[in-house]
């Protein structure tokens, strides 16, 4: 079932309205189709996302965490800017420059994701 909502939840941020049903259920798709209501449906977002943020948003494995501070949350998630090394209050994990991150605020709650400019050991240094 998890895997049935992570793929809804792709289909979501790319404007495509979703129905999880039962296969066993007789005729499901057909009669979907047609109009009943059968299932889950979950409607798109308002707002779908650009073509990289989809591919950042569900198709890379997370290889670490960064923890933010409240600046930096409010920064990312109002206006989408790039990271500054300052807002970082922790690393988890281990990776290497250029692999996938998730950002979590200090409740540790994901607010983000994107690709590592730095390697975790480098990160804990700066």
């Amino acid at each position: 079932m998890l895997t049935k909502v992570h793929a809804a939840r792709l289909a979501a941020r790319s404007g495509t309205a979703t129905v999880i049903a039962s296969g066993a259920t007789p005729g499901v798709i057909d009669r979907i189709a047609r109009g009943e209501t059968l299932g889950t449906l979950l409607v798109p977002d308002t707002g779908t996302l650009v073509a990289r943020k989809q591919w950042l948003a569900g198709h890379l494995k997370m290889r670490g965490r960064l923890v933010l501070d409240a600046g930096a949350v409010r920064v990312l998630c109002d206006s989408g800017r790039s990271l500054l090394p300052v807002g970082v209050a922790g690393v988890e994990g281990d990776f290497v420059r250029g692999e996938m991150v998730a950002c979590v605020d200090e409740q540790g709650k994901e607010v983000a994701r994107g690709l590592a400019n730095y390697s975790a050991d480098e990160a804990r240094k700066i």
